[in-house]
C-alpha cells in the first residue's frame, strides 16, 4: 500500500493526504458525542499547541524550501524576495477573505462577529471562521506533495507535513462542534458542523498540487504563500484566543510543545 502511494501522482497523493487531515478533525468533532462541553483551559492548551505546530510547519515546511527553490533557480542574494512575496500575498489573502465573509471566532458574542452584517446565526459564523482558517492549511499540504516534482520536498517531508496538520485538527474539530453545541444545536448538528469545516482542506490540497506540479515557476511563491497564510491564522486566531482567559503561562508551554513536536518530525522525519 504504500509503495502505491509513493508511486501515485502527487495531486493524487495530496488528495488522499487531505482526507487523511479531514478525517483527523471529524474524530475530534466526534468528542462532542461524549462531552457536553470543554473546558476553558483544556481550549487554550489546544489552542497553543495548533498555533506552534502550525508555527514550526511554516518554516521548515514551507518557507525554508521556498527559499532553496529560489537559490536553486539562480535568484542569488535576493533569493528572499519570492519567499517575501509569497508570504506577505498569503497574509493579505487571508485577510481579505476575513473582510468579505461574515464570522465569529470562538468565545465571541455574536455582536463581535467580523466581515459583513448578517442575521446568520451563530453556529454558522463560527462555522466560517473555522472553514476560513483551514484553506492554507489544504493548500500547504498539497504544495507539500507538489513540490516533489522539483526535488524540493521529500514523499517523508510532505508526509511529515500532513501529520503535523492533521495533528493539530484533531484538537480544533472538537475546538469547534463543543462550542457549536454549546450554542444550543444538537450534537449531531455540532458533529457535522465540526467536520465539514475541514472539507475545504481536501480540495485545498489537490488544488494546490495541481498547480505547483503543473505550473513549477510559481513553487517558491507558493509555498511562502501557504506559510503566511498559516501564520496569519496563528497570530489572528488561535494565539489571542490561547492567551485571552486566563490561562496565558500553560498556553504558551503548549505552544512551545507543539513547535517542539512538529520542528522534530520535520527534522528527524523529513
Amino acid at each position: 500500500m504504500l509503495d502505491w502511494f509513493a508511486n501515485a501522482n502527487p495531486v493524487l497523493q495530496a488528495t488522499l493526504a487531505g482526507v487523511f487531515t479531514w478525517l483527523m478533525t471529524t474524530l475530534g468533532s466526534a468528542l462532542v458525542f461524549f462531552f457536553n462541553d470543554i473546558n476553558r483551559r483544556v481550549l487554550d492548551i489546544m489552542n497553543g499547541f495548533a498555533a506552534g505546530v502550525m508555527i514550526a510547519a511554516s518554516f521548515w515546511s514551507l518557507l525554508a524550501p521556498s527559499i532553496e527553490a529560489s537559490v536553486e533557480a539562480g535568484w542569488g542574494r535576493l533569493a528572499f524576495f519570492p519567499a517575501l512575496v509569497g508570504f506577505l500575498v498569503g497574509g493579505l489573502f487571508l485577510r481579505g477573505i476575513d473582510y468579505i465573509t461574515p464570522h465569529l471566532h470562538m468565545g465571541k458574542n455574536k455582536t463581535d462577529a467580523e466581515g459583513p452584517k448578517t442575521k446568520l446565526p451563530a453556529t454558522t459564523l463560527l462555522f466560517l471562521a473555522v472553514t476560513i482558517h483551514n484553506i492554507p492549511e489544504g493548500l500547504s499540504v498539497g504544495v507539500g506533495f507538489g513540490a516533489q516534482e522539483l526535488g524540493l520536498s521529500s514523499l517523508a517531508s510532505a508526509m511529515v507535513l500532513t501529520m503535523g496538520i492533521g495533528l493539530q485538527n484533531f484538537p480544533e474539530g472538537a475546538a469547534l462542534s463543543m462550542p457549536i453545541r454549546a450554542e444550543g444545536a444538537s450534537k449531531w448538528r455540532a458533529f457535522q458542523l465540526g467536520q465539514a469545516s475541514a472539507l475545504v482542506e481536501i480540495v485545498g490540497a489537490a488544488i494546490g498540487a495541481l498547480l505547483v506540479s503543473q505550473v513549477t515557476v510559481i513553487l517558491p511563491y507558493a509555498l511562502a504563500f501557504a506559510a503566511g497564510a498559516m501564520i496569519f491564522v496563528c497570530v489572528e486566531q488561535l494565539i489571542p484566543e490561547s492567551q485571552s482567559h486566563g490561562n496565558s503561562d500553560i498556553a504558551t508551554i503548549a505552544l512551545l510543545v507543539g513547535f517542539g513536536v512538529m520542528m522534530t518530525l520535520d527534522v528527524a522525519l523529513g
